[in-house]
């Protein structure tokens, strides 16, 4: 199995590229906090309102989320892998939202019953990126948010990983932009420093 895990798109393999790395995942990341909270903060998500994180691994924007719509709003997390979400619910994350095991291909979720999705590190492991962002469209109402994050940006992830950027990065604005627009999204804000990646999009009205 490779360390870069842009390389893993399918899901028995995403599954046990994470499941394996579970236990590690928080330490191995422990200043990452600040960026979480700083990314959830430029969503503006409105108090009492429904949010999903979606990949949300051992849950770390969880806590932001929850501070974002208050006590009175909805949080999800859906995860593939159950090793992560057991290590949320280890940290007690799962205090701060309602986890399910899901595939983001297939959210059990109703149409536009959302008002944001923050999605960290989640795109380069979606095996179906048109079809996939459209189902999170899908789930969002018209007007509301897709946050596509990392806490480290595109060229500093790729030196961590020891790998070459390309001109087929899906997080690249040039690319980014026209996918986002096929699936229901319009890119409103795209940052990408060393350290932070954040992608801001708004659920088009349905024509």
């Amino acid at each position: 199995m490779t360390d870069d895990p842009t390389q893993v798109d399918d899901h028995t393999q995403v599954q046990e590229f994470f499941g394996a790395r579970a236990a590690r995942w928080d330490t191995r990341f422990a200043g990452d906090g600040p960026a979480y909270a700083a990314a959830v903060a430029a969503m503006g998500l409105p108090s009492g309102g429904a949010v999903l994180d979606a990949g949300c691994g051992t849950g770390r924007a969880l806590p932001y989320l929850r501070t974002a719509v208050g006590s009175s709003g909805t949080v999800l997390g859906a995860d593939l892998t159950w090793e992560m979400l057991t290590e949320a619910a280890g940290k007690r994350r799962d205090h701060r939202a309602l986890l399910t095991q899901s595939d983001v291909a297939r959210l059990p979720l109703r149409s536009s019953v959302l008002d944001g999705v923050f999605a960290a590190g989640l795109i380069a492991h979606l095996p179906h990126p048109a079809g996939n962002l459209r189902e999170l469209a899908r789930t969002v109402r018209p007007g509301g948010l897709l946050a596509l994050f990392h806490p480290v940006g595109r060229a500093a992830l790729a030196a961590r990983q020891g790998r070459q950027l390309t001109d087929s990065d899906l997080r690249a604005e040039p690319n980014l932009r026209p996918l986002l627009a096929g699936s229901g999204w319009s890119l409103l804000s795209y940052v990408d420093q060393d350290d932070r990646f954040l992608a801001l999009a708004s659920r088009d009205t349905p024509a």
